[in-house]
């Protein structure tokens, strides 16, 4: 008796290390794309900052110049602005894709982990 129980609290010791690994590993993982997406995210702030700078230099061409300087100001300006839409999009689809930040499969499995336990204790 006293051998199976010295077994049994052996193989729980096992099986909470290797959910504790897979949870640091699940985490590890989601860390990687929200910073991915946190990274762009800051990127399409700075473009966007870049974007409203050129959108002053193109008002002030504008005012002071004839038609020619302010038009290139503007394609400068709408092209800054599809490069920061593009990265806004693409952070977004990174912290989607990350999803919540907690370990869903280590989760459910120490979930089942415990049923079963609690089931084999029954026995």
């Amino acid at each position: 008796m006293g051998e199976l129980v010295q077994q049994a609290s052996q193989q729980l010791t096992e099986l909470v290390r290797g959910e504790l690994r897979l949870a640091q590993a699940e985490m590890k993982e989601k860390g990687k794309l929200y910073g991915k997406g946190g990274g762009l995210f800051g990127g399409a702030g700075v473009v966007g900052f870049l974007m409203a700078q050129a959108l002053v230099a193109t008002v002030i061409a504008a005012l002071a110049v004839a038609l020619p300087v302010w038009a290139a100001g503007l394609v400068v300006t709408a092209a800054l602005a599809v490069i920061a839409a593009l990265m806004a999009v693409s952070g977004k689809k990174q912290v989607d894709q990350a999803g919540p930040p907690t370990p869903k499969q280590t989760v459910e499995n120490v979930k089942a982990d415990v049923a079963e336990i609690k089931e084999s204790a029954h026995r």
